[in-house]
Formats: structure tokens, sequence, C-alpha cells
């Protein structure tokens, strides 16, 4: 290979690998999956109810539409009923690998009274009598007056089919459109509508599994006596208002047990009360276990630039560490999705216990998932007053993931409950009743009201970065910077974008002394190493056969001149200060709720016939339109065409064409090629690559450089007019880093000269 065509190839490599560790690691992209199942679930289908993801038939869960069956037929509507899994004996050997499946069971055993698993096996689900089928009345509304969310209900295990807000839009235009509309309604005026009912912004649908779809919070199935018994179907009745009810039936038609689901919506609240109960309708005790969907994977966002969705546990210490049992924990407890994804692969399903709260002996306090903006929780249901319940083991003792294929080649993660074994005596009740929060991560809502304060659930909100960026995310500098930037959004500038602006301005005159003598530095030695460089030269000449002799002759020189040869690496302390900030800042815009949908400088560009040019910091600019369906570009999900990024890439090339001081001493080509060249990679490669940032943060950069080409001319200015007038002579010190690399390299002498002469003999001492 020629130089010069080493010199071509040598950061071009370099580059390609940049972009490749960018896509795979910053990106986080997961990798798409093929129609089978995981193998966690396949080789639980062999090991039946004691081993992990039990296949079990759900009848009717692909069509929701379809009314249940009279109450003389099975849940299915094939008459006789047929075991949960095909077999009298529960095994699930030979499953269609497209049934249902949950997760891990729990791993103690119920006590055995009444009827044994063989009976029980018989026993199948129907809707009760006194229940209506059909069409299923929503709960809620969407006024966000009255309501901040609208429930629409599935049969199919009496879950829910759709979570919708009443107040949050997919866009920024569809969110002005609305705000537009109740301006109008509040003062009587006309012609205003509310956008199309797709713009809406949906919390959670009923999901795809194999050939089932799996409604929300669905209702599998209940053990009773180690024996499940399956009640993921249209076995279910809408008795009330969010309120369904389910009869099991023993092998000669008698009803042994009933089942009720409510679900209640907290007043103009985000929180959802579940209310399960199993009643036993027999003479005999029953030890039973409520089984149920959990939280899975929430949609991703819109105008992504970066897919992180996680799934979080809150926690209490054993009563040894904690005697109030009041301080509930978040820490330690959080997977990335791809993390579960892979763990469930390779056949470890179970996100609750996991080893670190069993060797801890902790408490389940509440367990959810988020995405960006937004979380699905569920928590110790509580009644409104009285002291807030903190444990959420009387519901659910175990949550495992499932993972099935989507359309599309992606997956989607399901959470199974499994609600702890309880006796029921003949009469008798047992409850498995849960809390929901679905809503969005605001600090406001889960740090001010109750019960999400006391539960701290706002360890869902989670200013960090995943992949590389995780060890130098530093969550509690993003939490100081974003109280910083609300502080000056509230009572100073009262506009995100002038905040941020402003941010920028103070941060960079914290860093400006140490920014300004750091420059300084750089610029001294790199001409002191220029002054130097004829007498090293003839140093080099003089002692080109011995090198230790030159070493020494290089530093006496070094410090007769009072040159410190590190010296430049000082320049780089500004870059390492402000990378954990840099990181932090783009942590906390990209995840902070507070800057979702808002505009810069008080909307004045959407005043334009609605211009969508800084409309939503959250999002990128749009600075000549915004699509109305975000569009696939190789790794890139674009929403609009942007101008920052490309502001960024014209700045960037102005402050390296004119503002880089010119070497001290003439470069090599090679030198000069790879310098060329990797100027051309910082304006192209960054813009490129921030190409669909949020537009918070790339106004952030834009200012910071903007600010950097006239800091760099001042402190230019400075160091000129102090060449050109010198201050009186001092005698020249070296610094302590100077001192400590002349220290290190006699050090590194001594030990070769020691090792050069031969080890003296007992006698000759």
């Amino acid at each position: 290979m020629t130089p010069r065509v080493r010199r071509i190839a040598i950061p071009l490599i370099v580059l390609g690998a940049a972009i490749g560790v960018f896509v795979s690691v910053i990106l986080h992209r997961p990798t798409p999956t093929t129609p089978a199942t995981g193998a966690a679930s396949a080789s639980a289908a062999a090991k039946g109810d004691a081993g992990g993801a039990e296949r079990v038939a759900g009848g009717g869960a692909g069509d929701e539409s379809s009314a249940a069956p009279d109450s003389g037929t099975a849940a299915d509507g094939s008459g006789p009923a047929a075991s949960p899994t095909g077999t009298n004996d529960g095994a699930v050997a030979g499953a269609a690998p497209d049934q249902p499946q949950i997760g891990a069971a729990p791993g103690p055993e119920p006590l055995a009274a009444g009827p044994s698993a063989e009976e029980v096996a018989s026993w199948k689900a129907f809707p009760v009598a006194d229940g209506a089928l059909g069409d299923i009345p929503p709960l809620g509304s969407f006024d966000p007056d009255t309501d901040r969310m609208q429930l629409e209900f599935s049969p199919v295990g009496a879950g829910i089919s759709r979570i919708a807000f009443s107040d949050f839009w997919e866009t920024a235009a569809a969110k002005r459109q609305a705000q537009r509309y109740a301006r109008a309604r509040s003062t009587g005026a006309s012609g205003a509508s509310l956008p199309p009912e797709a713009l809406r912004y949906v919390l959670q649908n009923s999901t795809p599994l194999g050939d089932y779809t799996v409604p929300v919070l669905a209702a599998h199935s209940i053990e009773v006596n180690g024996q499940r018994v399956q009640v993921f179907s249209s076995a279910w009745a809408c008795v009330g208002p969010g309120r369904f009810a389910s009869e099991i039936r023993d092998g000669e038609g008698r009803p042994v047990l009933r089942l009720t689901r409510e679900f209640v919506l907290g007043a103009n609240s985000y929180d959802i009360t579940i209310r399960q109960s199993i009643d036993n309708l027999g003479d005999a005790p029953l030890d039973v276990r409520w089984i149920q969907y959990g939280p899975g994977d929430l949609p991703v966002d819109r105008a992504r630039y970066i897919d992180i969705r996680r799934f979080h546990a809150g926690y209490l210490e054993p009563p040894a560490r904690d005697p109030s049992q009041s301080l509930v924990l978040a820490d330690g407890q959080m997977l990335d999705r791809t993390a579960v994804i892979k763990a469930v692969e390779r056949g470890a399903p179970e996100l609750w216990p996991n080893a670190a709260s069993k060797q801890g002996n902790l408490s389940l306090a509440w367990f959810g998932t988020t995405n960006r903006y937004f979380a699905l929780a569920i928590h110790p249901a509580w009644s409104g007053s009285g002291p807030i319940p903190l444990q959420l083991g009387s519901s659910v003792e175990s949550i495992s993931a499932v993972v099935g294929p989507q359309p599309g080649g992606d997956k989607h993660v399901f959470a199974t409950l499994f609600g702890p074994a309880k006796r029921v005596a003949p009469g008798g009740q047992a409850s498995f009743d849960l809390g929901v929060y679905a809503g969005p991560l605001d600090p406001k809502i889960l740090d001010g009201k109750e019960p999400y304060k006391s539960l701290r659930l706002s360890g869902l909100i989670l200013y960090l970065m995943s992949g590389c960026c995780t060890f130098c995310t530093f969550a509690w500098l993003a939490d100081l910077m974003l109280a910083f930037l609300s502080f000056l959004h509230d009572y100073i500038v009262f506009d995100w974008g002038l905040a941020i602006i402003t941010l920028v301005l103070i941060v960079r005159s914290m860093l400006h002394p140490i920014m300004k003598r750091s420059q300084v530095q750089m610029q001294r030695v790199t001409r002191a190493m220029g002054q130097l460089k004829p007498e090293m030269e003839k140093l080099q000449a003089r002692y080109k056969d011995d090198p230790r002799k030159l070493q020494q002759e290089q530093m006496r020189l070094y410090r007769e001149k009072g040159v410190n040869p590190v010296g430049c690496l000082t320049g780089f302390v500004p870059t390492l200060l402000q990378t954990p900030i840099w990181i932090a800042l783009y942590a906390m815009l990209y995840f902070a709720f507070e800057l979702r949908q808002q505009p810069a400088f008080f909307g004045v560009f959407q005043l334009f016939g609605g211009w969508s040019f800084l409309a939503d910091l959250s999002s990128p600019d749009h600075f000549f339109w915004e699509f109305a369906e975000p569009r696939k570009f190789l790794l890139w999900n674009l929403t609009g065409v942007n101008l920052l990024p490309i502001l960024m890439g014209i700045v960037f090339f102005v402050q390296q064409k004119y503002m880089t001081p010119p070497p001290a001493t003439p470069l090599s080509p090679e030198q000069a090629q790879q310098q060329k060249i990797m100027k051309v990679m910082m304006v192209v490669l960054f813009p490129v690559m921030l190409y669909t940032a949020p537009s918070g943060l790339t106004l952030y950069i834009l200012t910071s450089s903007l600010i950097g080409i006239v800091e760099g001319r001042q402190i230019r200015k400075h160091i000129e007019e102090t060449a050109n007038n010198p201050p009186p002579p001092k005698k020249k010190k070296q610094d302590r880093l100077g001192r400590m690399y002349e220290e290190a390299l006699k050090r590194a002498q001594q030990r070769a000269e020691e090792k050069r002469q031969p080890k003296r003999k007992y006698k000759e001492r």
C-alpha cells in the first residue's frame, strides 16, 4: 500500500468504524425477529406447569368482536368445553406454537385442598347469566375537564383494548389545534374543530401474540389447587360500567367459582383501580392464584431519535434494614427492553423476583414500563384515604416476561403477573386488587401527588442514555440541569428556547476561565516547541546512536527554556469537563416531559400560517414542513426537513477554516491529509448524526458553537497582545505536570541503568 493510499484509507476506515459504533451502540436498535417463538417459550413447553413459559389456549382471543357464547357452551363456542391445553391432564407438549403464552410460574406450590388437580382440569369458564354480551361501553371520556383518558374494553380476558388520552396528542400541531378548539368552546365561538382521532395519543392497544390478540392487563387464567383454568377467552360478561364477571363450572356444570373484574377511573387523574376477586361458590376450600398480563412494551415515540424503552421496579428493603417499611427505592431495578428480550431468549424470563431482589430479600412495591414520555405501572390499590399500602405482594408474587413477534419483524415484550396462592373457604372471597398508573412521566404528578409520592413512583423517570453512554451519564447532573432550566423558564425568561440559550451562556461562562487558560497554554507550548525545533534537530543528529543521552539532553533543553513538553494535554481539560455536561444535557433534553411539544421563542414562528419551525423542542426543527407520517430513510426516522443540523455543519466549517490557528511547525503530507479528512468528518458526520435529534439539543449545540467562535477569537486576540507586549522576564519554572514528567523519566532511566549493571556476588560486596 503506497503512502498516498494509506493516507486516504486509514481515516476512511476510522470514519467507518465510528459510524458503525454509533449505529450499533448509540442507536441501540433491536434486531429483527423471525416468526418463531423464543427459546425460553419453546423449552418451557416441554416442562408443563412446573416449567417456564407454559402455552395455554385462549379460545376466541383472535376475534374480539365476536359475541361470547351462551351459558350452555364452553367459552370458545365449540360445545362441550375442552381443557385449557387440549388435554385433560393439563400437559402442554405438542401445543400449537401460536397459542398465547405466559411467563414462568412462581416457585412455591399451593397447598392441596378440596378437589384434586384431575377434577379441576375439567372446569371451564362461562359468562355469567346476569351480564350483557356484545358491545361494551367505554369508561371515561375525551373531555379533559372531566377525564384524563378513555378506556375501551375487550371481552377477551376482560382486558382493555385501548387506552387513549384526552389531553395528549401525537404532534405539536394537533396539540395547538386542540387548544384552539378548547378556547373556542369556552368562549362560545364556532368554526374550530378537534384534530383527527388518529392523532390522539394512545398509550396502549391490544397487541398480537401469535394468532391471538392480547388486550392490556387481560386476565389469563386462575390456578386452583395447582391446576390452571383458562379465562383468556370471551367467557366474560359486562355487568356494569367497567365491570365484568365470569363463572367457573365443574365437569357436571355446577358453578364453583365466580370471577369479578372492575375498572375504576380516578377523578380527573391518570390512575386506574382494578378490583379483582374470586368467590368460592362450592362446598370445599380451594387454593387459588390469579394470573394475568401486566405492563408490556409501550409504543415508540413518533419523533424518536433513539428508541429507549425500559422496565422498572420499586421495592422495600427488609425490616432489618428498614424497620419502618416506609422507604421505597428503585435503584438497580431497571432493565432495557433489549436486555429483557435477550434474557427471555436464553431461558431466563423472570423479572421479579430476580437475583438481586432474592439476595437482598426485597419486597415489590411497584412495577412498570416506560417509553420516552409515558408510563404504565402497577402499584398497590389505594382507596384515596387512610394509610397508603407500599407492598404489592398481596396481589402480585412474581412477574415473568414473554416475547412475541410482531408484524414488520419487530418484537413485543409481554409481562405476566402471578398472584400469591390464597386459600378460600366455602362462601369466602380472595381479592387481587391492583392500582395502575397510566400517564406521563411528569415530576409534578409523580413527585407531588399521592399515592405516587409515597410509592416514589418518580423512580420511573430516568434521564439516562443507553449503550456506551450509560456509565458517563450522571443522572444527578441531568436532574440539576433540568431544575435550573425549569427555574429559568418559570421565573426568568418564560420560554424554553430562551432558557436553553441562557443555559448555554451560563455554562460557557463557568468554563471560560478553564478554556482560556488551556488555550493560552496550548498556544505557548506550540510556539515554544516551534522555536526549539532547530535545536532539537541538532540534538537528534548528534545523539542518534544514543537514545538515553538524547532524552537527557532534550529534558535539559526543555528545563533551560522552561517548556513543558506535555503542556498541550491541558487543552483537553475543557473537552473532558464538557463531555459529561453534554451527555447529561442530551439525556435531559431527550427525556424531559416538560419540553414535550413546547415551542421556542414564544411560538412566534407558528404565527406565520402555523409554520412548524421550532414548534416542538423535543422533536427535530421541521424548518420546511412536517411529514404527516414518519418516513424511514436508512437508519433515520424522518419527520420533516430540518435546518439547525445544516447550520451546525456551516458553523463547524467556519470555526475550523477561520478560527483554527495554523500549526507552529510545518506538517508532513500525511499529517496534512489526515487533518483535512478529520475536518471533513467534523463538518459532515456530526450534523448527519444529529439530523433527527431534538431541536432543543441542536439549538444548544449551535448556540454553544457560535459562542465558542467569539470566545476563541477573544482568546487569540489576548495571546497576540501578550506576545507583542511580553511581561518582564521571570525565572521560568516548570509546572507540576512538567516536574512529574521529568521525575518519571529519571526513574525510568535509573531502572534501565540498574538492569545494565551486572549483579555483584556476595564476596564482592
